[in-house]
Parts: C-alpha cells; structure tokens; sequence
C-alpha cells in the first residue's frame, strides 16, 4: 500500500504529543526520586518517542481506514472494490471523504446507466419480435392456406405464393438491415471512400425516386451549386443516406407536396447536405429518438407505408462512419430537414 504524506494530521499530532509529554513525565518523576534528573537524556527520549509515536500512528490510521473502507466496499455486491485507488485513500477525512463521494457518484450514474440500457433492450427486443412476426405470419398464413388445398386453383396459388413471396422479402430486407447496423457499430464494415462529384448522386437518387414520389404526387427538387462539387466519401453508402432521407421524406409527406435536395457550401473544406420536407413534421419530445433502430413516431400509419423502420438508424450510421454529423430540426405540422455534412475532396 503506497501512503502519501499530503499534510501533517492533526490526530496523529495531539495524539504523539500527549504519549511523549506523558511519558517524558513519568521518567523525570522517577529520575527525580531515584536518581538525578538528566535533562539532556529526558529531551532525546521525548524527541524519539514523538517521532516514532507520530508515525506508527499514522501509518495505523492509514490502514485502518484503507481496510475498513475497503471492507465495505467488498461487502456490497453492487460496487467494485478494484476501483478503489489505495494512493487516494488517506486518514486525512476531507480527502477519504472526497474519494468516497466520487466513488457513489460514479457507481449511480452506471447505475442509471445500466437502467435505461436495459429499458432499451427491452423495448428493442419487443420491436424486433414485432417487426418479424408480421411478415412471419403472413407468409405462414399463405403458406397453410396453400397446403389446405388451395393450391388446386392456379390463380389463387399463385397469388399466394407472391404474397408469401413479398414477405419473405421484408423478412430479408429487415435482416440485411440490422446486419448492416451491427457491422456499422462494430467497425466490421469497411467504407471505400473515393472521390465523386454530389451532384451526380443527387440527381441518381432523384431518378430513382422520381416515380415512387410521384404516386404520392409528390415532387423532388434539387437545389445545389452549379459547378461539380467533389466530396471524399464511400458513394454506394452515401447514396443509400440520401435515398432513405428521401424515403422517409415521401413517406410523411402531404399530397401535392415538395421534397428538396439542396447542397451548401459552409467552409473551404466542408458542405451541408440536406433533405427537407412539407408534411407532417415531428414533435418535439418525439425528435431525440427518431434515430433509434425501429423507432416511428406513428407507428400504425408508418407500418401501413412500409420499410424496415432501421432507415434513420443507418443515415446517422452511416454518416458517424465518415466522422460527420447528422442532424434534425423539425415543426409538427410544418415539416422536417435532415442534415449531414460531408468532407470536400483535397488533392495531395
């Protein structure tokens, strides 16, 4: 156990002084009666019993405090006694105070901590179940209604069968989805960051969706930079962030209403890309969870307009990946913008 003399301790102090005076006493009252008294040997006794007395008490209260401390820290199961730092724990009481009150601090807040993890387990695990039984039942349902003898009526079995079909491919977008989250988070998927111009991969996602928002009567525009805008990110991803951006743009969008891409140039080596909407808008108590995997606001009408629910959850992935950040101002009743900033490509 290392021990720090921080400052001398009053206890130990008083303590070896009234041992010595006491002493020193008693050994001039029995000089005095018994032989004559010698000034010299009574002052060099005093100082070594001080000096020794000082220390041995001091290093017993060091520990005994160090001990009884721990011992009570071992006797909670709760608490980790191999966090207790020996160097720390000193018979000076604001100091052993001090320790213990950030000890209790530290372990309240992994307390709470632990809690609301364990809240979002919870809650993600219902989630999860929910998001696969649905598909899993359909294409159950299908499945025996087939073996039940419907499968004697061609066009019935095969509107079964594509039925089955189309929920067997939520099932696999959904898996891929979450495959996708969990590499995200673990750092096992590597990005291939090269250089490409952003106002190409505005204008592919546009001609991807242009007809899915046209059926909603929905229009996209883009706003951006006339000249090329050459970024350094991985392009297949970040094409997939603008694409469930759009999605999820369309999909709480109004009838009749406007969907923009726009660019911004905001420094000499960053730009915004955002993606905003006029439709329904977020609240605000509901905004701080809308990237948590299978989150929706409205849950049976967001179910209804399909989707995995993972698709905000992989843009803020996606995009912490690339060492961006991705962020949400939103007005209920308004409309939203999401927002990510990208890094300009630097030649060597």
């Amino acid at each position: 156990m290392s021990i720090k003399y921080k400052r001398s301790y009053k206890f130990a102090f008083f303590t070896s002084t009234y041992i010595t005076l006491f002493l020193s006493l008693l050994i001039l009252i029995y000089q005095y009666y018994f032989f004559e008294v010698l000034w010299l040997s009574i002052l060099i006794f005093a100082l070594l019993c001080y000096v020794f007395s000082f220390f041995i008490i001091q290093l017993r209260i060091e520990y005994f405090i160090y001990k009884r401390v721990k011992s009570v820290y071992d006797s909670v199961a709760l608490l980790d006694a191999e966090s207790i730092n020996p160097q720390r724990l000193t018979s000076d009481m604001k100091t052993l105070t001090a320790e213990v009150e950030r000890f209790a601090k530290h372990k309240r807040l992994e307390i709470e901590t632990l809690k609301g993890r364990d809240s979002y387990r919870k809650e993600f695990m219902g989630n999860v179940a929910h998001e696969l039984k649905t598909p899993l039942f359909t294409v159950q349902g299908y499945i025996l209604t087939l073996l039940d003898g419907a499968s004697n009526d061609e066009k019935v079995r095969d509107k079964y069968l594509a039925r089955a079909s189309k929920g067997v491919d939520r099932l696999i977008y959904i898996v891929k989805d979450l495959d996708m989250i969990t590499k995200l988070e673990t750092g096992d998927l590597n990005l291939f960051q090269e250089k490409f111009d952003i106002n190409e991969l505005l204008d592919g996602v546009h001609d991807l969706l242009e007809m899915k928002a046209a059926k909603k009567e929905i229009s996209i525009d883009i706003e951006s930079i006339t000249k090329p805008i050459f970024v350094k990110a991985d392009k297949e991803r970040m094409q997939q962030v603008l694409a469930n951006l759009v999605v999820n743009s369309i999909k709480y969008g109004k009838k009749g209403g406007i969907v923009k891409m726009v660019v911004e140039d905001i420094s000499s080596h960053k730009i915004k890309v955002s993606v905003s909407d006029n439709g329904e808008g977020v609240k605000a108590q509901n905004i701080p969870r809308l990237f948590e995997r299978f989150y929706r606001v409205d849950k049976s009408g967001s179910r209804k307009e399909g989707g995995s629910g993972l698709g905000l959850s992989i843009v803020k992935h996606i995009v912490e990946a690339h060492q961006e950040k991705v962020k949400v101002d939103s007005e209920y009743g308004v409309g939203s913008e999401f927002s990510f900033t990208l890094t300009k490509y630097q030649e060597e």
